[in-house]
């Protein structure tokens, strides 16, 4: 039977690196990063309804999430509900759509092109269109960068504006700590005052990564190009990342994305808990969360 309401939880896309190249014909920049993905995310629930589309926000962030027509979410189905028009079909039942935002917005960790790809995912099965993901993640790509990684959901290695990708290395759980000092920014912003930049050829990478510390030690002739520009937008940003560093049992930590949530990677489960613990007693009005990368 087809189920006729799907949840989902979309899941904190974390930039283990990210190098910048030169500024393409098109305004983007070329790149290349390592995405991958955390056991924590904002949460989407679509129920099949008579008549149109609706978004319900709620949760931490619900407040500063749009929840017009510029919400990715609503934006995705709209893509869906036009692809099935495209195919021949009457346009599908409606939905009836509510993310549960837990994610800091315009954060750098991938909330809203998560969100937009957890709905592109749960209704096209629920509208049964058989969409492959290939041609989900080129829906995806129309409306943001880091949509098509967020479809394709587990480790990859971005290129092109961040829309081309290829698997990336393996992982197992590994623990780590978000950490956003309760600051938004404009990727646009950061890109404009970016400076130093590596270029966008990838670096070599294993096939598969067995520990943190063997991910730490990959990671460490790379960075995150933005992170400097983010810096001086916001120079908690800085806070942030000597806070991280400072834990005990980190063995490396750096923005994802262009900000400003940073991450550390730690050597276990335990020091990860108490590092957090320690971050939510000293920045109380930060948001922080312990959880594993799981890809």
């Amino acid at each position: 039977m087809t189920p006729t309401r799907l949840d989902a939880l979309a899941r904190a896309k974390i930039n283990l690196f990210l190098h910048v190249g030169a500024r393409r014909t098109d305004g983007f920049h070329s790149l290349a990063s390592w995405a991958v993905f955390a056991a924590i995310g904002d949460k989407l629930q679509v129920e099949i309804v008579d008549g149109g589309i609706s978004l319900t926000l709620d949760g931490t962030y619900a407040a500063r999430t749009p929840s017009g027509p510029e919400n990715l979410v609503l934006r995705a189905a709209e893509a869906m509900r036009t692809r099935a028009v495209e195919r021949g079909a009457p346009p599908p039942l409606g939905a009836r759509l509510r993310l549960t935002k837990l994610l800091p917005v315009a954060s750098g960790i991938g909330g809203g092109s998560a969100d937009a790809a957890a709905a592109l995912h749960l209704l096209n099965e629920l509208w049964g269109l058989s969409t492959d993901g290939k041609t989900l993640m080129e829906f995806g790509a129309a409306l943001g960068s880091d949509v098509p990684v967020c479809v394709y959901n587990r480790s990859a290695l971005m290129s092109g504006r961040g829309e081309m990708l290829a698997p990336g290395p393996g992982l197992p759980p590994i623990p780590i700590v978000l950490c956003n000092p309760d600051v938004e920014l404009s990727t646009a912003e950061v890109f404009a005052a970016l400076g130093t930049r590596r270029g966008s050829s990838m670096p070599i990478l294993p096939y598969a990564i067995e520990s943190a510390a063997q991910l730490a030690a990959e990671l460490a002739e790379t960075g995150n190009d933005l992170e400097a520009p983010a810096m001086a937008l916001a120079p908690t940003i800085g806070e942030a990342l000597y806070a991280l560093r400072g834990q005990t049992g980190a063995l490396l930590a750096r923005m994802s994305g262009s900000g400003a949530t940073c991450f550390a990677i730690f050597a276990d489960d335990d020091s990860a808990q108490a590092a957090a613990l320690n971050l939510k007693r000293l920045r109380p009005n930060w948001w922080i969360a312990a959880s594993r990368l799981d890809c």
